[in-house]
This record gives C-alpha cells, sequence and structure tokens, in this order.
C-alpha cells in the first residue's frame, strides 16, 4: 500500500495566490475535475479554487498499488504544499473526495479551515459491493459502469436539461484508468471512520442530496451527529432535487453554502 500522486488544476482566475482564501475541492469517483468547474466559476472571484483528481482520473496519474482514504489525504496534504506549503485551506469533497474530507478532518485537522462534506458518509455502501464492483471494472473496463453511474449521479430529469455537461462527465468516467479505479472502491471498502468523528475539531457541513441513493441525508445527518457529539461544530443540509453529484447539479446553491461557511470561519478566525 502506498500514498498514490495527485495533480491538480487551478479553477480559478490565474494570479498571485496566497492573496485570497485557498479552497482545495475534491471528485466523486469516476468524476473529474469537471465536476467543480461551474461552482468554482461562481467562488473563483472571491477564492483561489484548485481541484484534484483521483489516481487514473483527469490529469492524476495512474496507480500502481493499493491505497487507502487515508493515504489519499496525506497525498492530498502533500498537493497543497507544492501549491502554499505549509498553509491551512478549506476543503471540500464530494463522495469519494468527500470520504477523503473528513480523513483530512481527523489526520490533519491542523491544515483545515473549514470542511464541507459533500454527497458521502463515514462508511459508504459494503466491502463486498465496492469489491465486485472493483473485479467488475478489471475485467469490462469502465464504460461497463457509465448506464449505472448516470442513474446514481443525477437526479431524474437532469440529463435531459443538460445533455451536454452530463455526457461530459460521463466521458471522463469512461476515459478513467481501470484499474486505478478499481484500487478506489477497494479503498471504499475498506473506509470507516464512524468511531472518528468526535476528533473533527474544524468547523464542518454535511451536504445531502434528496434523491442521493448512495449516500442520503441520514448519511450526513450520521456524520453532523458524531462530530458534535466529540465537541466539534457541525451541520446538515438536504438539496432538494440533487441526488449524488450536488456541485455538479446544483453549483449555485453549493457556492452560497460554501461561501456562507468560508466567509463565517475566516471572519470568526479574523476576530481572534
Amino acid at each position: 500500500m502506498a500514498k498514490p500522486t495527485l495533480k491538480a488544476v487551478l479553477l480559478s482566475p490565474e494570479r498571485a495566490l496566497g492573496e485570497r482564501p485557498l479552497l482545495v475541492v475534491g471528485p466523486s469517483l469516476g468524476t473529474s475535475t469537471l465536476l467543480w468547474a461551474e461552482a468554482a466559476t461562481l467562488l473563483g472571484t472571491d477564492y483561489d479554487v484548485v481541484a484534484w483528481d483521483l489516481p487514473g482520473h483527469g490529469v492524476s496519474p495512474a496507480a500502481t498499488e493499493t491505497f487507502d482514504v487515508a493515504d489519499l489525504a496525506d497525498a492530498v496534504v502533500d498537493l497543497v504544499d507544492t501549491i502554499a506549503s505549509g498553509s491551512g485551506f478549506h476543503y471540500a469533497g464530494v463522495s469519494l473526495g468527500g470520504a477523503t474530507g473528513l480523513q483530512l478532518g481527523i489526520k490533519h485537522g491542523e491544515r483545515l479551515k473549514s470542511l464541507s462534506v459533500q454527497c458521502t458518509g463515514a462508511k459508504i455502501g459494503t466491502p463486498e459491493a465496492w469489491l465486485e464492483r472493483a473485479e467488475t471494472v478489471r475485467s469490462q473496463g469502465t464504460p461497463v459502469l457509465i448506464q449505472g453511474s448516470a442513474e446514481r449521479w443525477f437526479a431524474p430529469g437532469f440529463m435531459d436539461r443538460e445533455p451536454q455537461r452530463s455526457s461530459r462527465l460521463l466521458h471522463a468516467l469512461r476515459d478513467t484508468d481501470r484499474f486505478s479505479y478499481a484500487f478506489c472502491c477497494e479503498a471504499l471498502a475498506s473506509f470507516d471512520v464512524r468511531g472518528d468523528l468526535g476528533s473533527i475539531s474544524v468547523p464542518t457541513q454535511a451536504l445531502a442530496g434528496a434523491e442521493d441513493t448512495v449516500a442520503p441525508p441520514s448519511m450526513a445527518q450520521e456524520t453532523v451527529d458524531g462530530i458534535i457529539a466529540g465537541g466539534g461544530t457541525a451541520s446538515a443540509v438536504t438539496l432538494g432535487g440533487v441526488a449524488h453529484l450536488a456541485p455538479f447539479e446544483a453549483p449555485g446553491h453549493v457556492a452560497d453554502l460554501l461561501r456562507n461557511l468560508i466567509s463565517w470561519t475566516e471572519s470568526r478566525g479574523a476576530a481572534k
């Protein structure tokens, strides 16, 4: 097992970094930085927005061996250090990217300013289902997943309203390295931080889609309850008409929620 190498894309305008708060955004399995493009456009005036890709997805190189979600969190910190060494940052992630966010809060809380975990949970699915999917994609490739992913990712009617955008994201899945995707499935099979949520002290919001069958609102509430039980600050929000990819399906709503969280956290820090 080894920490993978991650690459990132700057989604906000090119300018000198450091004058604005840094927001790092993470992907869902099978997607790319495209997941965050529209939300980042709305946030890019106020924040430096950097999106990272999972191993073998988008711009990140393929993985050559297994890793776990904690390794992904370590790799995100390494990535941030190439941008702004030692700096604190705000983080938002979807599904596997959100699970990575929880690991950041648990393992690297001193680096986080705020945390938004979206369409995710402290445990997602069952190990058996993830291992079965890993085996399927290793033998048949990622195109075999497109129909099922489209059904999970988007709320009813979204693909009809946004055919070009949804098609582009599904193409990102088609182009993903099959073995890296399988390694991600295996990382999710072993992921369970329900007993560690109480150690997250950074201000956290958990966003859920009302139509999400992968990580329903009850999982966001479980995350919030676990953080609050440890004395942390957290809140849950359910987005109507949204399934599993909140910033893609509702970029304006997600951008507003993130801006509120980051502004509150920044103002609290300035007041200390």
